[in-house]
């Protein structure tokens, strides 16, 4: 299971690098922000100060990759006056008062890059661990096959159905629940999702009926006293929250120039998710049963639960329409406003998101070729789920605990490409730019894709030649399983990055189409595992693998050489330059509007403190010619006294 990043995308940032020091990780280049060029106070802060704001806002992607979307200039020129309700009242959109325009301030308490670095380090551990265990929970099962083929009396590619199942449930989940959170905030979908993705695995453990389990695995009906493992597939539904949104808290958290580095450090569990689920779940089958695999499961989740109940909003326009609502109902105001204030609705947003994806993957020739090449990487892996059990437990003998063991050789190997992030990284640095934008082209991934599909080939012919016979050493293949554990890493994380680079703002889309095209390939495949591993014989049905990735080599190769060529030629492509010139254009225009702002605010401040100096003055001299004329016959007395004195004498 690959880290979905791409979900968390929600805006494109036209002026930063792809990759710069401090902020050019290839990883973090699949997430990309837009500044908010504003660092103003608002309203009831002070509005002096006109600083462009170096915190990443990252706006909402959800807008035209279709021709049934417009953008937000095109909708903002051709709607009259609308009105938007948020909180307490509503504020117009077409004439909203810039000064009352409510945003992140520099070391605003508010804006979730400025927590402490405790909690935000806890934020980033609970939703890594939460994905984890949504992950884990995949492969997990397959370490229970056994079990359920014996008490159901099925056959293995019937019960192998039930990773098929999951793996689309988790596929169209999160094309659903991803434009959630932009409705809701993360925090609130991740405690709902995740408590229905619980409860949802008790009929899971307590199911009588294998065919309930897989049939309802995805669609998640049939009578209520055959609960079986029914709910199983709106299990893998609401356990896609973790998929698709978890990454997106990571950049709400952290700072642009340390994101390279949470986004690393989130990686670790997630991708590792996959190869400790035969590892777990064999152990816990191996003494407890099938069943606990779910009980098991539920513990964990439960404590998930209460670990997600300490968090607070990371999304920051959830965190910003929550504060311009708070305004308006605190000062009774309704021109406080901020640009996340939209007038969409949740079917809306639904049919954008799972429209979009599939319009780009029908349209775009980029996406063909990466989308074939990464699913059939991703099948191969979950291939291995199979393949596994196959050569350890049933030609070498080997228990379902130990034999999960087999798979931390794929660990290691993707411990290992995480952890050259900074070598990859400075490489990256190194290629070619674009000489107008001054950014490392997409084409330096698919470089480094390259390298990765290299090794995956490694992996895989080394494994399928060493597996047997039983003569050759055990520890053999499992060291095989690193170069193919690092090369399918480099190949997913590496392949997210090319396409967002690709296409930016429609980025989120393009990767939500990849994603669910992969899932589809990864939970189909397995199917075909048993029957031709047992006619084939583990050898040569893992050479045959094997071929096929050696042949699909040169496709992200032809994408670094050729990259920039087939790009230019991509109608989408060029419609997102014009959009992203757009938006750099009414940025501009914003800015300057801003910039003569401070400075009639400067000249009014200037021109006030000039006529307040002026009637201190004249103030001053009132003051003295006063003190003068009293002084006078002051004076006349004291001589006369003085005179009469002298007289006296």
């Amino acid at each position: 299971m690959t880290v979905d990043i791409e979900k968390t995308l929600s805006a494109v940032d036209t002026d930063e690098k792809f990759c710069s020091s401090g902020r050019d990780s290839p990883i973090l280049e699949s997430i990309r922000g837009v500044k908010t060029n504003r660092s103003r106070s608002c309203s009831r802060h002070s509005t002096a100060s006109n600083a462009i704001d170096d915190n990443d806002v990252y706006r909402n992607l959800e807008r035209a990759a279709t021709a049934t979307v417009e953008t937000e200039a095109e909708r903002a020129a051709r709607e009259p006056i609308t009105y938007t309700k948020s909180g307490a009242s509503m504020s117009s959109v077409a004439s909203r008062p810039p000064e009352y325009e409510v945003f992140f301030e520099p070391n605003d308490p508010e804006n979730p890059q400025n927590w402490s670095i405790l909690y935000r380090t806890w934020i980033l551990a609970v939703v890594s661990f939460a994905t984890w265990l949504v992950v884990l929970y995949s492969t997990s099962y397959t370490a229970a096959t056994p079990g359920l083929m014996e008490e159901f009396g099925s056959s293995q590619t019937v019960t192998t159905l039930g990773v098929t199942t999951y793996l689309l449930g988790l596929a169209c989940g999160s094309l659903i629940l991803a434009p959630m959170s932009e409705i809701y905030g993360r925090q609130r979908v991740y405690l709902l999702c995740m408590s229905i993705w619980a409860v949802l695995i008790i009929p899971c453990a307590i199911g009588p009926s294998l065919t309930a389990l897989i049939v309802v695995r995805f669609f998640g009906f049939r009578q209520v006293l055959e609960m079986y493992d029914a709910n199983a597939g709106y299990r893998a539904l609401f356990g896609a929250v973790m998929i698709s949104n978890s990454p997106g808290t990571v950049v709400d958290v952290t700072n642009p120039e340390y994101l390279s580095l949470g986004l690393s450090v989130y990686s670790i569990a997630p991708l590792n998710g996959p190869v400790l689920g035969p590892l777990i779940g064999g152990f816990v089958f191996q003494y407890k049963g099938w069943r606990w695999t779910n009980w098991i499961a539920l513990i964990i989740a439960g404590a998930t639960l209460a670990a997600i109940l300490t968090l607070r909003e990371t999304y920051p326009p959830a965190i910003l329409k929550q504060k311009a609502a708070r305004l308006r109902k605190e000062t009774d105001d309704p021109r406080w406003w901020c640009q996340y204030d939209q007038k969409i609705s949740t079917l809306s947003l639904l049919k954008i998101n799972l429209s979009r994806p599939f319009v780009l993957v029908a349209t775009e020739p980029i996406l063909w070729f990466m989308n074939f090449w990464i699913s059939l990487i991703y099948g191969i892996l979950y291939l291995c789920f199979v393949a596994y059990p196959v050569v350890f437990s049933e030609h070498r003998g080997w228990g379902p605990g130990i034999s999960g063991l087999a798979f931390l050789g794929i660990g290691a190997g993707i411990l290992i490409a995480i952890s050259c992030e900074p070598l990859i990284r400075a490489f990256i640095n190194k290629q070619p730019r674009d000489p107008v934008t001054g950014r490392v082209l997409p084409e330096a991934a698919a470089l480094v894709m390259g390298f990765g599909a290299i090794s995956t080939s490694i992996g895989q012919l080394g494994f399928s030649w060493t597996c047997l016979p039983t003569r050759i050493h055990w520890i053999v293949p499992i060291l095989f399983g690193i170069p193919f554990g690092a090369g399918n890493t480099l190949c997913f994380i590496y392949g997210s990055n090319y396409l967002a680079g690709a296409y930016s703002i429609y980025a989120a889309s393009a990767l939500a189409g990849n994603t669910v095209l992969r899932s589809i390939v990864g939970g189909t495949l397995p199917l075909a595992g048993p029957k031709m591993y047992a006619t084939l014989t583990p050898q040569w049905a893992g050479t045959l693998l094997g071929l096929l990735e050696v042949i699909t080599i040169p496709i992200p190769f032809v994408f670094w050489r050729y990259g920039g060529k087939i790009r230019s030629k991509s109608r989408m492509i060029k419609q997102l330059q014009d959009e992203l010139d757009a938006m750099e254009q009414k940025r501009a225009r914003n800015q300057e509007r801003r910039e003569r702002r401070a400075r009639r605010e400067a000249e009014d401040a200037e021109r006030l403190e000039n006529n307040d100096d002026e009637l201190d003055d004249e103030t001053d001299s009132e003051d003295g010619e006063s003190g003068r004329r009293e002084s006078v016959p002051r004076g006349v007395e004291e001589k006369k006294e003085a005179s009469a004195s002298v007289k006296g004498e």
